[in-house]
C-alpha cells in the first residue's frame, strides 16, 4: 500500500488560485512545485527570461551573419561598381555601424540578465554561490 507524502493546505480565493497557477506556468512548474519552491525560500526562475535570452542570442547571431555578408560585399569590386562604389561603401559602412550598436545594446541586455540571475541564485542559496 502506497502512502502519500504529507500535504499542506492553503486556502486562497479563486482569483489568487488563478494568479498562482499562471505564475507556476510562467516558470514551467506545477502549482505544487511552484508553491514548494517559494515556501522553502527560493525564487523560481522565469521561463520567459530564458525565452527572451534565446531570442536575444538569435538576433545577435543574425546580426553577426549580416555583418559578415556586408563585409563580403565590400570586398566584391564588381558588385560595388554596379552599386556605385562611393554610395555602396558609405551605405554598407553605415549598416555595419548600426549592427555594432545593436549588438552592443543586446550585450547590455545579456549582462543585465546574467546579473539578475546571479542575484537570484544568491538569494536562493543564501549567498553561497
Amino acid at each position: 500500500m502506497t502512502t502519500c507524502p504529507p500535504a499542506i493546505k492553503v486556502y486562497v480565493s479563486p482569483e489568487e488560485k488563478a494568479r498562482i497557477a499562471a505564475s507556476a506556468r510562467a516558470c514551467r512548474l506545477s502549482v505544487s512545485a511552484f508553491a514548494r519552491t517559494l515556501m522553502l525560500g527560493f525564487q523560481p526562475g522565469s521561463a520567459l527570461d530564458l525565452e527572451q535570452m534565446d531570442t536575444i542570442l538569435a538576433i545577435s547571431a543574425d546580426l553577426g551573419r549580416l555583418g559578415g555578408l556586408l563585409k563580403m560585399l565590400l570586398t566584391n569590386d564588381e558588385r560595388l561598381d554596379d552599386m556605385g562604389r562611393e554610395m555602396g561603401v558609405a551605405t554598407i559602412d553605415g549598416a555595419l555601424v548600426d549592427i555594432r550598436a545593436t549588438q552592443a545594446l543586446l550585450l547590455d541586455l545579456v549582462d543585465a540578465f546574467v546579473a539578475r540571475s546571479r542575484r537570484s541564485e544568491r538569494s536562493r542559496t543564501g549567498g553561497n554561490v
